[in-house]
């Protein structure tokens, strides 16, 4: 008994346990994303998708303008996350993509989340430098980050012309990905006009529609936004798809059976969710409804941990949170909407739809 108590520490930790493995883990896992986040960004995959073969540390470090012994260093930690192979060729080491750095991490592919990892990089990375501050203060950080006042959300997030694309650019990755999950998750066909708030570069209205041929989406949002959409993302070609300007607080709405709110509601306090909407419900054909697309917490609190960490993004980020769907609920019952579901897709992002009485 007296050695078993030995093996004890005085905080009551077995001998097994004292090794931090999981606290090490966290403790270092900024490391792993600015790995990621630096082979994206000298475009390490996009060299070796265009080589068609293996290629050497040399021929990858001329290719990419780096340092030959960095070079070595990075191939070997993307090698170790699992995202470059390793070959060899007359004692040479070579490396390829993986199959799923050649589909997410390459510039050029339709799935590709370089864009998604860019804006992680140079946005949010750097906002989260002030997360201690974000939870002293309970605001977000903008003005720290980047010198400008977050009086107005989006005239912070849109600062200027780049950092708007790059946020499009974004969103843009995230639906291509995760849209057709969300969009599916309720049938949404009987609902034949559709508008998207803040539908922002259109993917989400791409992919509602390719779901349901027979809707056409009219895309809400700022006019610079849809100025940008309309030059960088949405072609002529997209015949269902328009546009109309306007604030969704402020400009009155388009008539439609369906709005889709897609990370929208996350971005705000509860008493402005209920103020838009509202103004959502009033503008909504009887018999319509209005679909939420958020990341959805437990109903306990206890996870999943991606939207835990995304409801302290918005801190720092915004003046929201991420919220269970009974909370979602209650915004829209608050808002006249009735009959209100949720549903998981097993991926991020979930999705609520609520009704309008006919």
């Amino acid at each position: 008994m007296a050695e078993s108590q030995e093996m004890t520490s005085s905080e009551g930790m077995s001998a097994a346990d004292t090794y931090p493995r999981k606290i090490m883990e966290y403790m270092e896992g900024f490391l792993v994303s600015k790995t990621l986040f630096t082979a994206c960004e000298l475009g390490v995959f996009d060299v070796l998708l265009a080589a068609e073969r293996p290629l050497s540390v040399e021929e990858i470090s001329q290719a990419v303008g780096a340092s030959l012994d960095g070079t070595e260093r990075l191939l070997a930690a993307c090698r170790g996350l699992q995202l470059l192979n390793t070959h060899q060729d007359d004692g040479r080491v070579l490396y390829s993509n993986t199959e799923q750095a050649r589909v997410y991490l390459t510039r050029s592919s339709p799935v590709s989340l370089f864009q998604s990892i860019q804006y992680s990089s140079k946005t949010i990375y750097f906002c989260w430098h002030y997360l201690t501050d974000a939870v002293r203060e309970g605001s977000n950080q903008y003005e720290k980050a980047f010198g400008v006042g977050s009086k107005d959300l989006f005239e912070a997030l849109y600062r200027c012309d780049e950092e708007m694309v790059k946020f499009m650019q974004l969103m843009n990755s995230i639906w291509n990905i995760c849209g057709k999950d969300v969009v599916t998750a309720f049938d949404l066909s009987p609902f034949k006009v559709i508008c998207d708030l803040g539908g922002c570069s259109g993917a989400l209205a791409k992919q509602c529609t390719s779901a349901y041929p027979e809707c056409t989406v009219t895309i809400f949002d700022l006019p610079k936004v849809v100025r940008t959409s309309r030059e960088h993302f949405v072609s002529e070609a997209d015949l269902r798809i328009s546009f109309h300007q306007g604030d969704f607080f402020k400009d009155p709405l388009p008539e439609a059976d369906l709005y889709v709110l897609a990370r929208i509601l996350h971005d705000w306090t509860d008493e402005r969710c209920i103020e838009l909407l509202s103004r959502v419900y009033e503008a909504c054909k009887p018999g319509g409804g209005v679909l939420l697309v958020e990341a959805l917490l437990h109903e306990d609190g206890s996870g999943p941990l991606t939207a835990q960490l995304y409801s302290l993004n918005m801190l720092v980020q915004t003046e929201g949170r991420e919220r269970t769907a009974a909370q979602y609920a209650a915004l829209l019952a608050a808002a006249g909407f009735t009959d209100i579901q949720h549903r998981l897709t097993g991926k991020i992002y979930d999705a609520v739809l609520g009704h309008k009485k006919t």
